[in-house]
């Protein structure tokens, strides 16, 4: 199984999301900036990294968003999502195509890789508590 991470990066009511490149797996899909985590890295160390790699941009890793399992065809990840917060750096498309910030109500504008379905349900769900 990999061990994948990703941020949940906010700019007011609006969340950042990454269009993955054409010849990447999963390419012109949306998803969560992130990746692997490398051996010897705890799961924030490797948060920082990929969004330094990523975005170009540092960040300060907040809380556990939530954790989940999901089987592609190709691989299994557990990926593990983080409230994240840009404390340097604007965001440059280093490793993807596209980057928009959106809001909740924007995400069933966007296909996003099948492992965020659960995230996406999640913010959603959120958004409609009172």
């Amino acid at each position: 199984m990999t061990q994948v991470i990703a941020a949940l990066i906010w700019q007011g009511d609006r969340f950042l999301i990454c269009r993955r490149p054409a010849h990447k797996a999963r390419g012109l899909l949306w998803e969560f900036v992130g990746g692997k985590v490398e051996i010897g890295e705890s799961r924030q160390e490797a948060l920082i990294r990929e969004c330094r790699e990523g975005l170009g941009v540092t960040i300060a890793v907040q809380e556990l968003f939530m954790e989940l399992t999901h089987v592609y065809p190709d691989l299994t990840v557990h990926l593990t999502i983080f409230q994240a917060k840009i404390i340097e750096g604007t965001p440059q498309l280093l490793e993807h195509c596209d980057l928009r910030w959106i809001s909740v109500a924007e995400i069933d504008d966007y296909k996003f890789c099948p492992a965020d379905k659960e995230i996406l349900c999640r913010l959603k769900n959120a958004q409609k508590q009172p």
